[in-house]
């Protein structure tokens, strides 16, 4: 499909959803990502700063998207999903064994919640709180030179926990640092590890108000490892009284480069180290949130990833579905309905909320939804439909998958595939056997299997 047609596909839902089509400096930006520009290379183009482009007109095409695909747009992921999208426009519905589930729920009409993309606002009503990991948080971010370690497979609640890690510190007079690697870092810094250093200390400085001032202490004869660490220690740490959070969201990125991977993460366990040796150090609270397991070769003394304070964030259950529900408007009016739900989806809180969402707009019942879950007409095509063109990308690891959905019996694993998979949250592990992490994947692993039979 072409991007032009893509364009009017866009364009007509936005005018279908009473939103204005995209302007030309929006469209300038989905043409250079099409083309794999910078957004340098996109101002230049038009005319603009790139600043602009990067702070103000890009953060506001892709929310505009993510709401018309009913998932998180960034420059990286905006041409499949898009491309996604078009296709599922025209895709036929899969026949699947007609199930009848109780529909008798009542919704209060009264409640108007947004559309579910990405995380959960610090006043968001939605919010489904875990106390004691909450509370635990709090507690380690309040020591000196803490590290605290959010892991989770995608839509787990890891970037809405750090939001209010770092509201709390904001709270009691920290300052915060917060980095996403995907949606701020652009490709071809990743390339060198020197541009990727500046690019941190140039950000850091930023975000706490002081000025960049790289090239004043920027020693090429130390190297970029011993000038960035000089730099955060003279220039940030020791300038700044209060303690300083730097959070690094989706540090998966990192993986996709081993060269600057196997530098970099060496040097945050650095920094954690310095902690116990120079009280300048303590100040520094760092937290580290990432998808998958890191297998960037590292001694076992160089990972950041064997220290700090762990969190494993989990899937909803039952209880918090019930709950969830409630604050959506739900009054289920039989228990088995929100199980047949939870089930579904294993508690998974990206797709509970999803659910919900459309089940508390009525425009959709409890048997529709559950029977067109799998397939591409179901409100869970692009979700399922990401990790089907993930797997497409590893052969032995969608091998393995495809042993697990279709059998009832757990399956053992060769460690490292088990492992992956578990991290992308497609299966769970019992002791060392496998089995599918959900219904929901079950079915559909199933049905695009015998699809690719045809």
């Amino acid at each position: 499909m072409t991007l032009d047609s893509l364009l009017a596909i866009v364009n007509y839902k936005l005018l279908e959803t009473q939103n204005r089509p995209l302007n030309d400096t929006e469209t300038l930006i989905l043409r250079g990502i099409w083309q794999s520009q910078t957004y340098g290379q996109m101002a230049q183009a038009g005319g603009y700063s790139p600043g602009y482009l990067t702070n103000v007109v890009a953060p506001g095409l892709c929310q505009k998207l993510s709401l018309i695909i009913g998932r998180r747009v960034t420059k990286k992921n905006c041409r499949a999903l898009l491309e996604f999208y078009a296709t599922a426009q025209a895709f036929p519905t899969i026949a699947t064994p007609p199930r009848q589930f109780p529909t008798h729920f009542s919704i209060n009409k009264q409640k108007s919640p947004r559309f579910p993309s990405g995380s959960v606002p610090l006043d968001s009503l939605y919010y489904i709180q875990n106390t004691a990991i909450q509370e635990q948080a709090f507690a380690e971010i309040s020591k000196p030179g803490a590290l605290i370690r959010l892991k989770a497979p995608r839509e787990m609640g890891k970037t809405s926990l750090l939001l209010r890690i770092l509201e709390y510190a904001k709270n009691h007079n920290y300052q915060t640092v917060s980095l996403n690697l995907e949606e701020h870092l652009e490709g071809e810094i990743l390339t060198d590890l020197n541009r990727f250093l500046r690019w941190l200390c140039a950000n850091i400085s930023v975000q706490l108000g002081l000025e960049p001032k790289l090239d004043d202490c920027w020693d090429w004869d130390l190297g970029s490892k011993v000038s960035c660490s000089l730099f955060l220690r003279n220039q940030v740490l020791a300038r700044i009284d209060s303690p300083i959070v730097l959070a690094l969201d989706d540090v998966d990125r990192l993986i996709e480069h081993p060269q600057v991977a196997k530098e970099f993460f060496p040097l945050l366990r650095s920094w954690y180290e310095e902690a116990k040796r120079q009280p300048v150090w303590q100040k520094l609270r760092l937290i580290v949130v990432h998808s998958t397991e890191v297998y960037v070769p590292l001694q076992l003394h160089q990972s950041p990833f064997n220290v700090g304070l762990p969190f494993q964030l989990r899937n909803f259950n039952l209880a918090q579905v019930q709950q969830l529900s409630q604050k959506y408007g739900i009054d289920w009016a039989d228990e088995n309905e929100v199980k047949f739900l939870t089930d579904m989806v294993g508690g998974h809180p990206a797709l509970v909320h999803l659910a919900l969402y459309h089940l508390s707009g009525g425009e959709i019942t409890l048997t529709q939804l559950l029977k067109d879950a799998p397939t591409p007409v179901g409100i869970y095509y692009h979700h399922l439909h990401r990790h089907w063109a993930a797997l497409q990308a590893q052969p032995e690891l969608a091998s393995a998958l495809t042993g697990v959905m279709h059998t009832t019996n757990p399956v053992l694993l060769e460690p490292v595939l088990a492992y992956k998979l578990s991290s992308m949250g497609l299966i769970k592990l019992e002791s060392d056997r496998a089995i599918p992490s959900c219904e929901l994947y079950r079915q559909y692993f199933q049905l695009m299997t015998l699809k690719k039979l045809v």
